[in-house]
């Protein structure tokens, strides 16, 4: 049970990258529904954090993801208004890089869209993720500049 769990859950979230746009969802479901954030999901049992993060991209939007990296991690803990824990996360961050596929908001997002990097500001993003975005953008173009 993901709501007043008995222990922190495993999740995913993923930076997608398609030349210097970034790939955001609009949740659909709570924790932060109606909020702009990044794809991403709960771990499943016998999955490593990369087959996740690919599965998660491609049930949420359509897209298949190349280049898996690891971003950060995060713990998300959500109290109630009785300050008992209503949500905790533990929250792997990926980078990775499209693939293929068509765009498509599905599963856990009501919209998707490519938004380039210089414009995320404008989506109304956690100060965390707009963090987690920033290290994966700046990190995805310093390896390119060294290659």
């Amino acid at each position: 049970m993901r709501l007043y769990p008995d222990r922190p859950w495993v999740g995913i979230g993923i930076v997608i990258h398609k030349d210097d746009d970034i790939l955001l969802i609009k949740r659909a479901k709570p924790p932060y529904a109606g909020q702009w954030s990044l794809p991403g999901g709960a771990q499943d049992l016998g999955e490593t954090i990369f087959q996740g993060a690919y599965r998660e991209a491609l049930e949420e939007t359509n897209i298949k993801t190349t280049d898996h990296r690891l971003i950060d991690i995060v713990d998300s803990i959500h109290k109630d208004e009785n300050d008992k824990i209503e949500y905790h996360y533990t929250l792997i961050e990926v980078s990775c890089l499209y693939k293929s596929g068509t765009l498509k908001a599905m599963d856990d997002a009501s919209a998707a869209q490519w938004v380039p990097f210089t414009k995320i500001g404008n989506y109304g993003l956690r100060d965390e993720t707009l963090r987690i975005i920033t290290q994966s953008y700046l990190s995805r173009n310093a390896s390119e500049t060294e290659e």
